[in-house]
C-alpha cells in the first residue's frame, strides 16, 4: 500500500495534538508540522518523534510550505485561537487575512491533496480557501460541525445511561451559535427519541422541550466552557479529526456532519456549513440532504444567513 503522507499547518494546541493523535493512531506513514514559529513546529515533532518506538513507526518532521508537497491530506490549523470571551466571528477578518497570504503557496505545492479546516471560524475560512485557491469544493472540507455532534452524542448517551455508539444524529449549520439539531434525525439504537422514551422507561417529564432546549445550549457553550477553564480546546478536535483523516485514507464512505461548499442543498449556494456528507479518498464524495422538519429547515437557513452576512463583510 502506498505510504500516507499528511502535512499540518500550525504546530500550537491544536495542530500538535492532532499530530500526536495521528501518531498514538498510526494514521499515516509521514507527518509534517509546518508553522512560522519554526523552533515550535520543530520541537513538537522532536518531542512526538522520540515517542514512536511505543507506538507505530512514523516519520514526524517539522518543515517548509514547500515540504506539503505529495501530501495526501493537508490539516489547516493556522491562525489566531479563540481567547476566552472571544467569538469565534469575531476571529473571521484577521484569519482571512493569513489564509489569503498562505493558501494560494500551500495549494501550488500540494494541488491534489484534501484540505482539512480546523482554524475558526471553520465555516468562514473553509469558503475563504476555496476563493482565494484553485482548489475543487470536494478537496476542501471544514471539520464543522463533527465535533459538535460528538459533543450531542456524549451528552444525550450520558442522559440515558447508554454508550455514545448508539446515539446517531448531527448537529448542522453553522459551527457556532447558529447551529442547528435536528432531532427529528437523532436514533437511539435506531428508534427515534420518542420510540426510545415511550418504550424504555425513561420518565418522560424529564424528556420535554426544555430539556433539547438544554442539551443544544451545552453543545453550543461547552467549547467555550473549554476555553474559559484551561483557555484552549484540543484534545476532542485533535480526536475528530484523526478520525476524519482514517475515513479519508481507507475511503471508507463514512457518513460525517462536515463543512463544504453549498451546491443548492435545501437551496443554499455561495456558503460553507455542514450537512452530513459521504467521505472518500478523494475528499467529498456526495452531500445528504436528509429530510427535515419545516422548523429545522428554518434554522438551517438561519445559519446561512448569519454565515452569508459576515462573508458579505469580509476581504477576501
Amino acid at each position: 500500500m502506498k505510504s500516507k503522507k499528511i502535512s499540518i499547518l500550525g504546530s500550537g494546541r491544536v495542530g500538535a495534538s492532532i499530530a500526536y493523535t495521528l501518531t498514538v493512531e498510526g494514521t499515516c506513514s509521514e507527518i509534517v508540522l509546518i508553522d512560522i514559529a519554526k523552533q515550535v513546529a520543530e520541537g513538537e515533532a522532536m518531542d512526538i518523534f522520540q515517542g514512536t518506538p511505543f507506538s507505530q513507526a512514523i516519520n514526524v518532521h517539522s518543515g517548509e510550505y514547500s515540504d506539503v508537497a505529495d501530501s495526501d491530506i493537508v490539516i489547516v490549523t493556522l491562525g489566531m485561537a479563540r481567547k476566552p470571551g472571544q467569538s469565534r466571528i469575531e476571529l473571521a477578518q484577521a484569519n482571512v487575512n493569513i489564509v489569503k497570504s498562505v493558501m494560494p503557496e500551500v495549494a501550488r505545492y500540494a494541488p491534489n491533496a484534501v484540505y482539512i479546516v480546523v482554524s475558526n471560524p471553520v465555516d468562514i475560512l473553509t469558503y475563504a480557501i476555496l476563493q482565494v485557491t484553485d482548489l475543487s469544493p470536494k478537496q476542501v472540507i471544514g471539520s464543522g460541525t463533527l465535533l459538535d455532534s460528538s459533543r450531542l452524542k456524549s451528552i444525550v448517551a450520558d442522559y440515558l445511561d447508554v454508550a455514545p455508539d448508539n446515539i446517531h444524529g448531527y448537529v448542522i449549520g453553522e459551527h457556532g451559535d447558529s447551529s442547528v439539531v435536528p432531532w427529528s434525525l437523532l436514533r437511539v439504537g435506531g428508534m427515534s427519541m420518542e420510540e426510545y422514551v415511550g418504550s424504555n422507561d425513561v420518565n418522560q417529564d424529564m424528556w420535554d422541550e426544555n430539556t433539547l432546549l438544554e442539551f443544544e445550549r451545552e453543545v453550543r457553550e461547552s467549547g467555550a466552557k473549554v476555553i474559559q477553564k484551561k483557555g484552549a480546546t484540543n484534545y476532542a478536535i485533535a480526536m475528530s479529526v484523526a478520525y476524519l483523516c482514517k475515513c479519508i485514507l481507507r475511503d471508507t464512505k463514512s457518513i460525517l456532519p462536515v463543512s463544504t461548499l453549498m451546491k443548492g442543498q435545501y437551496g443554499m449556494e455561495n456558503v460553507c456549513l455542514s450537512l452530513p456528507c459521504i467521505l472518500g479518498i478523494q475528499g467529498l464524495v456526495k452531500r445528504l440532504e436528509p429530510q427535515l422538519t419545516e422548523a429545522e429547515e428554518e434554522q438551517l437557513h438561519n445559519s446561512e444567513k448569519v454565515l452569508k452576512d459576515i462573508i458579505e463583510t469580509l476581504e477576501f
